[in-house]
């Protein structure tokens, strides 16, 4: 077999590997950014609880994502509902510049953060 066609299908062959993903592999969330003072993701969690219109109902008291009860884990939780929520509708992860995008899945014991491909 000549080598050029060797290439070729070897070319071929990661390609058709590559786009064999999942949707469970090219997941993202949306989550308030560690060097973001509180008092500014306070006021993008307000928002995002409110007018945003995200559900913030799991991280009230004895709800799955109460704990920790930290603002930047409450804020993170009500980022990524939003995110999630509205970004197939043109929503973005930037919340005045205090959430960032992440691979990594920010869920933690029975506090589940949503994931829509």
């Amino acid at each position: 077999m000549p080598s050029a066609l060797r290439w070729t299908l070897l070319a071929l062959c990661l390609v058709s590997l590559v786009l064999q993903k999942t949707d469970a592999q090219f997941r993202e969330w949306c989550i308030a950014d560690e060097q973001t003072p509180d008092e500014e993701l306070q006021k993008a969690l307000d928002w995002a609880c409110g007018k945003g219109g995200a559900d913030c109902s799991k991280i009230q008291v004895n709800q799955p994502c109460y704990h920790p009860n930290t603002i930047k884990d409450h804020a993170s939780y009500a980022f990524n509902n939003y995110y999630q929520k509205f970004k197939n509708k043109g929503a973005t992860c930037y919340f005045n510049s205090v959430a960032i995008i992440t691979d990594l899945d920010p869920s933690h014991n029975s506090c589940k953060f949503e994931s829509v491909p």
